[in-house]
């Protein structure tokens, strides 16, 4: 079967198995990417971790949080130049405020005016590749982090409290170091509970034919599926991975410590990562 190497290249770029082990797998999967990659996990040549997609092009990530709501774009272009221009900054920053605070929608002409006349003045193709709007309710601390002067990562994070303290700085300050663990660890998942069932059983089935080769008895080799699939949980869940600052502790642990400090319960509710250019599902 005669596999692209534009084939072989991209499977390589999402799993970080070898050029030859993609290419026969792509072979073995008459073509067929995904089956491809299931092929590589099994033989333990791929990453078990589901992977956030290679960066494709250039551009910015924006980011705002008001009193009610919180909001995060991405603006993409042709070149890091124009990313770094001061006008192609103002306009991302623009259209957060048309987009949270006029009610324009993306496809609206008041947004296609800006991104139009942005195009006519820098002289460069640009669009906004996408965006999402979350709400801030009462006991909620939303924060906002971009990373790198480059703008090219972009968090918001949700902390839940249950009282005032959601105005408390510790509270914040929390906050604030799960959007750098975010930006550093990229989780897939913001807890257990938010993973689909296919991947899950995908997951599983992966194990489980990794553990075959062992041969242990069927009571054994369920154990070590079992014990596989916890630790991939951990390293692929936000709440349940080390923290960036106290690798001791889980993000829920120190959720746990900074909520037992102010008298409240401190929950990480939700999440958002953003870089640019990655390939969307």
């Amino acid at each position: 079967m005669d596999i692209k190497a534009s084939d072989v290249k991209k499977l390589r770029d999402k799993t970080g198995a070898g050029m030859m082990d993609c290419k026969k797998a792509l072979v073995d999967a008459g073509g067929d990417a995904a089956q491809a990659e299931k092929i590589l996990k099994e033989l333990g040549l791929a990453a078990a971790a589901k992977r956030m997609g290679r960066a494709t092009n250039e551009g910015r990530v924006f980011t705002r949080v008001t009193t009610d709501k919180a909001g995060i774009l991405e603006l993409s272009c042709e070149t890091d130049f124009v990313a770094r221009n001061s006008d192609f900054i103002a306009l991302g920053n623009r259209l957060l405020e048309l987009l949270m605070d006029e009610g324009a929608t993306p496809d609206s002409d008041t947004v296609q005016d800006e991104v139009q006349r942005a195009i006519s003045t820098i002289k460069e193709n640009m669009a906004l590749r996408r965006l999402e709007i979350i709400p801030v309710a009462a006991g909620e601390t939303v924060v906002d982090y971009i990373h790198g002067d480059g703008g090219s990562i972009g968090v918001l994070v949700k902390v839940q409290t249950d009282g005032a303290a959601s105005d408390a700085e510790v509270v914040r300050q929390f906050a604030f170091d799960v959007a750098l663990h975010v930006a550093a660890f990229r989780p897939a998942y913001l807890s257990q509970e938010k993973v689909e069932k296919s991947y899950l059983d995908e997951q599983e089935a992966i194990f489980l034919k990794q553990a075959e080769s062992m041969d242990k008895p069927q009571n054994v080799l369920q154990g070590i599926v079992k014990g596989k699939m916890k630790k991939h949980l951990s390293e692929i869940c936000l709440v349940d991975q080390p923290f960036v600052k106290d690798d001791k502790k889980s993000v829920s642990q120190m959720a746990a410590e900074v909520g037992k400090s102010v008298g409240a319960a401190v929950t990480v509710a939700d999440y958002r990562y953003y870089r640019v250019g990655e390939e969307l599902e």
